[in-house]
This record gives structure tokens, sequence and C-alpha cells, in this order.
């Protein structure tokens, strides 16, 4: 899996939980300032589509994962 993937799908899940936890009509709700975690989210998505800054993927290159940029090595 490439780290664009992880990212996709890390983003994904936090935006998805954090709606959960701040939504008034949701069942998980707990506070509405949970929907400030979903704008800091979309927020860094935002800027990393300008900027091509992104802490995640850095953190995830350091766990080993590759990017989709990166070819394929042998025997991986």
């Amino acid at each position: 899996m490439t780290i664009e993937r992880v990212i996709r799908i890390i983003a994904g899940s936090f935006v998805l939980v954090s709606l959960a936890l701040g939504a008034p009509a949701s069942p998980l709700y707990v506070s509405s300032y949970w929907l400030w975690f979903t704008a800091f989210v979309g927020a860094n998505l935002f800027q990393s589509g300008f900027t091509r800054f992104c802490l995640m993927e850095i953190f995830l290159k350091r766990l080993g994962l590759r990017s989709a940029s990166e070819p394929a090595q042998a025997g991986a």
C-alpha cells in the first residue's frame, strides 16, 4: 500500500469519526467541538494540495511505506 492511499484512508477516517462525535444528530455525539477537528483535517488537506507538505507523509516514510512515484523494489 502506498503513502498516498494510507493518507487518504487516515484523513477520511478522521473526518468520519469527528463528524460522528460532533454532529448533534449522531448517536455517538459527544460535543460540537469535534467539528473543529473536522475543519483542521480539511484545512490540512487543502494546504497540502498547494504546498505538497504533509506531516503524516513524513511519518509514514519513516515507517517504511513507499510513495506511488517510487519504483517498486525487486523482491519486496
